[in-house]
């Protein structure tokens, strides 16, 4: 409909400038209206592309990024009358024992449940969160949202399978909905991070399969970090790569949820991670054939390349892809690895991907023949978020020695 608009205007004479940054502006704002009230899987997919708002369309008044970049931190919560059954349902009519104080008024709302702060009846500070009701029943119906945001990925890194990922991470809600498991994954994590001078875990205090109570963690979230001091983006940026890609050897498990609404820095000047709904386990480490492809796309040698790449099953067998365009593709995945330390910043990963990204262009078709083994989904999810997220920080971090301490198969 938009479009059709557009083109009337523009014929009755409007600068077409002028519509443009219209439509911009209304086509943004009705995506952000439809993710904030779709939650579930819908609002997933819109936080995994508010990591990457750097590859949207240049655009002055930043329409799109200031959209996406409020999905993770200002999503409009449900009113406590609404969750009171699910409190009253999980822990008992007497619920309310349980707390010496709880704040009605949600402190965040998220994609499947909303935090309320309280004081446990031990007189602990904690963070409870409670699921939606009905958000299970309403998943089945948010495919229609999940298709505007797979049509909206064509838009930005199409060759990085962002529609399977936006599938994927659909499909994989109905791990999320229970949150026994999500308090598990937690445990494991804060046992594991237990001593770190460098990343803080809460504690899970209690878990059922619709409520999840932790230990309530203050600090800076990194959506507020934009104006912080170079050296705090920088300790920050660091933190938040090594946590992530660590996980798998450290605690047997992958954070899949990258976004920046998940971390935050302490008053003490610790990473602090939030939110482990979304994670893989990994017992016996990161897949070495992510490192491997990192590797072979830095060669400079096609065959070798395109050999590689065909063993790993990146490329099918006998299809023409053409290997120097196809690594050229990719760059923006293999290219700070080239570095001892690099600097993350919008418009190096705009630039990597404008001329790319374009359908106009021949290099675009390239990414039509990859194919994604399924261990790839969720390690490229992740790995697209910490360099959006880096580019967002714009962080100036060590980067090879990291990659090839914590990503096996890595040259």
């Amino acid at each position: 409909a938009l479009a059709v608009e557009g083109a009337w205007r523009r014929r009755r004479g409007e600068p077409p400038e002028q519509v443009a940054d219209d439509l911009r502006r209304r086509s943004a704002q009705r995506t952000r209206r439809v993710l904030g009230r779709a939650k579930g899987g819908a609002l997933k997919a819109g936080q995994l592309l508010s990591t990457v708002d750097a590859l949207f369309p240049a655009d002055p008044e930043r329409t799109w990024q200031q959209a996406l970049a409020a999905l993770p931190a200002d999503n409009p919560p449900v009113p406590f009358t609404e969750l009171a059954p699910v409190m009253a349902a999980e822990l008992g009519r007497d619920w309310r024992a349980q707390v010496e104080w709880f704040d009605t008024t949600a402190a965040a709302a998220a994609s499947i449940g909303q935090v309320h702060r309280a004081v446990w009846h031990d007189g602990r500070d904690v963070a409870v969160k409670i699921q939606y009701p009905g958000v299970a029943e309403a998943l089945k119906v948010d495919i229609a949202a999940v298709s505007v945001m797979t049509r909206l990925s064509a838009l930005v890194a199409p060759g990085m399978a962002l529609p399977p990922l936006v599938a994927e991470m659909r499909d994989r809600l109905a791990e999320e909905l229970d949150y026994r498991r999500e308090g598990h994954v937690q445990r494991q994590f804060a046992d594991a991070f237990a001593d770190d001078p460098e990343v803080v875990v809460p504690r899970v205090v209690l878990a059922t399969p619709r409520v999840l109570v932790t230990e309530w963690l203050g600090g800076t979230p990194f959506t507020a970090l934009a104006d912080a001091p170079q050296t705090m983006r920088d300790r920050a940026g660091s933190a938040y790569m090594r946590f992530l890609l660590s996980g798998p050897q450290r605690v047997g498990w992958l954070h899949t949820d990258p976004h920046p609404g998940n971390f935050r820095m302490t008053d003490d000047g610790r990473l602090g991670v939030l939110d482990f709904g979304s994670a893989l386990a990994m017992p016996a480490g990161m897949p070495g054939t992510f490192g491997r492809l990192i590797s072979l796309l830095r060669l400079d040698d096609p065959v070798a390349i395109r050999a590689g790449l065909e063993e790993e099953g990146f490329v099918r067998p006998g299809s023409r892809v053409d290997a120097i365009k196809l690594r050229d593709y990719l760059a923006p995945f293999t290219e700070p690895s080239r570095h001892e330390v690099f600097s993350f910043t919008p418009e190096w990963l705009r630039s990597q991907f404008g001329r790319l990204g374009d359908p106009r262009n021949p290099d675009f078709a390239v990414a039509l023949q990859l194919t994604m083994p399924p261990e790839h989904l969720f390690t490229h999810r992740v790995w697209l978020g910490i360099v959006g997220v880096l580019c967002q920080l714009r962080a100036t971090i060590p980067v090879r020695d990291e990659v090839r301490r914590w990503l096996p198969g890595l040259d």
